[in-house]
């Protein structure tokens, strides 16, 4: 079983992946959803991390620092630095930013490796919904030095086009020239039902229907 079909269903079996209606921010009524929040054992965050070394891998990107934006990026950011020194042999550093300056200490919003120029930072992050956190990540890494943001990698590209028609990984690209790497595509979910990785057969025709209307 390839890595991308390992982790549709640690997805499924953690329950991050669900199958039923279920009416999203946007207002449209999708037949699967998504729930990064279901990532809550050791088990889950090591294993995750094992699966972002892999993409990252396979990608063959090579970056000097991890950034993984507050909040939900940071334990991303820290588990894949942790397999990709395992499994791939590279000792990546890691940073991630406050919400809140830190007005004590050493203050600022940076925590983890101090950014220096020219180094080339990896974003690590869940899912790009309407790249709302590489907006905001963009200006904080800047700031911070003049580096290299050399790629974001995301768990899951729904492939699901926006009010411009483009999808949210498109946009990204289009906007500021950064390719986006996903573990796994909404295509890669769909082919996981079809040949019984994972249990959905009943919602597949519903999951093509919404992949037609919606997706690019």
């Amino acid at each position: 079983m390839s890595y991308k079909k390992e982790f549709v269903k640690f997805m499924w079996e953690a329950g991050v992946l669900t199958f039923g209606e279920f009416t999203l921010k946007s207002g449209r009524k999708a037949p699967y959803f998504i729930n990064t929040g279901n990532y809550k054992t050791g088990e889950h965050i090591a294993k995750l991390g094992e699966f972002y070394a892999k993409c990252i891998k396979e990608n063959g990107i090579h970056a000097d620092v991890f950034f993984g934006p507050a909040y939900k990026g940071i334990p991303l950011a820290v588990t894949a630095a942790i397999s990709n020194y395992k499994q791939n042999g590279e000792n990546v550093n890691y940073c991630f930013n406050r919400k809140e300056a830190k007005d004590h200490g050493e203050g600022g919003v940076m925590v983890g490796h101090k950014l220096q120029d020219g180094d080339k930072v990896l974003i690590i992050e869940d899912v790009i919904t309407a790249g709302t956190a590489i907006r905001e990540s963009l200006p904080i890494l800047k700031a911070a030095a003049d580096v290299e943001v050399c790629g974001v990698v995301i768990s899951v590209d729904r492939m699901e086009k926006n009010k411009s028609d483009r999808s949210a990984v498109q946009e990204v690209f289009e906007e500021f020239g950064i390719r986006v790497y996903p573990i796994v595509t909404i295509n890669d979910i769909i082919e996981s039902i079809e040949d019984g990785t994972i249990p959905g057969s009943e919602y597949l025709d519903a999951m093509k229907e919404y992949r037609k209307v919606y997706g690019v």
